[in-house]
């Protein structure tokens, strides 16, 4: 998922009892729910490295405890230099023996284990947010390099964002309307707000995996493609959970349709929704062996490789080669990204619409990478 999602989620995790358990729970807890995607730094190395290493060794059951101690490191050293300053604090007011202390330079009640236990949870948090949609992780690497996908919950859901911002804001105007008619202040307000939320997101999530196998059903039950189907997907779209995209593959070809749980509706069209394999050119053989190749293929369990000849790429110059010498480029696409809304389908003309997380590569002579480039960027 997206930042805010996982901010949020942290958020009401430490709202939710574990504030009550210990200081700086909720600040552990939000930064520890969005720390796996500190790997966003590798985009400093180029696009194909931030592929090779997005959702990579961070993003795994291994990492998550050290992920968490990381935390639990930062909020440590934070806690030192407030108790320091908190120190200088009261000397400066010389209070006298037996003085009361006001509340706010009170000494905080941190609780060690619970802490780490707040980040840890969070942490984990990230990564199952981020199975639930079609992107993908890798749980278990380096053990198990294989990706893993929910695919039922589109990579930004308004729906949740709507969810968590209500269990954080609504204590607040409540806390604010309270103070207003002279109400006691309740400590650690929220917390089953917070509880609804993440319970709440829960079923929504429930909600999605049945209508995706309703989807899947229906295209199951429909003739779509015009030869037997080897495997099928079916990616979410965003606040609709009737509405699904399904990718289907045959010996041949690639097809895709838009389905409608809620009518039944399965649409497809063969002239713009199908896809000829691509011929597996001797362009094609080395664009696989390129360090985006290699990368792509990896992580794109739809990918599409297509030698598209010699059409230049936005984000690189094409080679300058003499008269003797060729070069083509080679696109890698993924079928999971293609959706409708992005403009026509897969066989029209799809130079007009931008292709997410496509990447393509100058072949020199049938065998030499003369460039690499991904989302609008060079490789160098």
């Amino acid at each position: 998922m997206e930042p805010v999602t996982h901010f949020l989620t942290g958020a009401c995790i430490g709202r939710a009892g574990l504030n009550r358990k210990t200081a700086y729970a909720t600040l552990a807890a939000v930064l520890a729910a969005e720390a796996a995607d500190m790997d966003v730094l590798w985009s400093f190395a180029g696009p194909v490295e931030e592929l090779k290493h997005h959702r990579g060794i961070t993003h795994t059951l291994v990492a998550a405890p050290v992920v968490a101690g990381v935390i639990v490191g930062l909020v440590a050293l934070l806690h030192i230099w407030l108790d320091r300053r908190r120190i200088r604090k009261l000397a400066a007011m010389n209070l006298g023996p037996g003085a009361p202390i006001p509340l706010r330079l009170q000494p905080k009640a941190i609780r060690w284990g619970w802490l780490y236990a707040t980040a840890l949870l969070s942490a984990l948090s990230h990564l199952l947010l981020d199975w639930t949609n079609n992107y993908g992780l890798r749980p278990f690497f380096p053990f198990n390099p294989r990706w893993y996908a929910g695919s039922f919950v589109f990579i930004a859901e308004p729906v949740l964002w709507a969810l968590l911002l209500t269990a954080l804001i609504v204590p607040a105007l409540l806390g604010l309307i309270s103070g207003e008619i002279g109400a006691r202040r309740t400590p650690f307000r929220g917390r089953g707000w917070a509880s609804f939320a993440l319970v709440g997101m829960v079923i929504v999530w429930g909600w999605r995996w049945a209508e995706q196998a309703r989807a899947r059903a229906l295209v199951e039950n429909q003739q779509v493609a015009s030869q037997p189907v080897r495997r099928m997907a079916l990616e979410p779209y965003a606040v609709n959970p009737f509405r699904w995209h399904a990718i289907l593959e045959t010996a041949d070809f690639y097809q895709t349709a838009e389905v409608n749980t809620r009518t039944g509706e399965v649409v497809s069209d063969p002239q713009n929704d199908v896809l000829y394999k691509p011929p597996a050119t001797a362009a094609v053989e080395a664009a696989k062996q390129t360090q985006l190749g290699r990368v792509y293929l990896d992580w794109g369990t739809w990918a599409v490789v297509r030698d598209v000849g010699q059409e230049p790429v936005p984000a690189m110059a094409p080679p300058q080669l003499p008269p003797n010498r060729n070069w083509t480029t080679v696109e890698f696409t993924d079928l999971r990204f293609n959706y409708s809304f992005l403009g026509p389908g897969m066989g029209a003309d799809r130079t007009t619409r931008r292709i997410p997380l496509a990447g393509w590569v100058y072949i020199v002579d049938g065998r030499e990478d003369a460039g690499e480039a991904m989302g609008g960027r060079e490789q160098r």
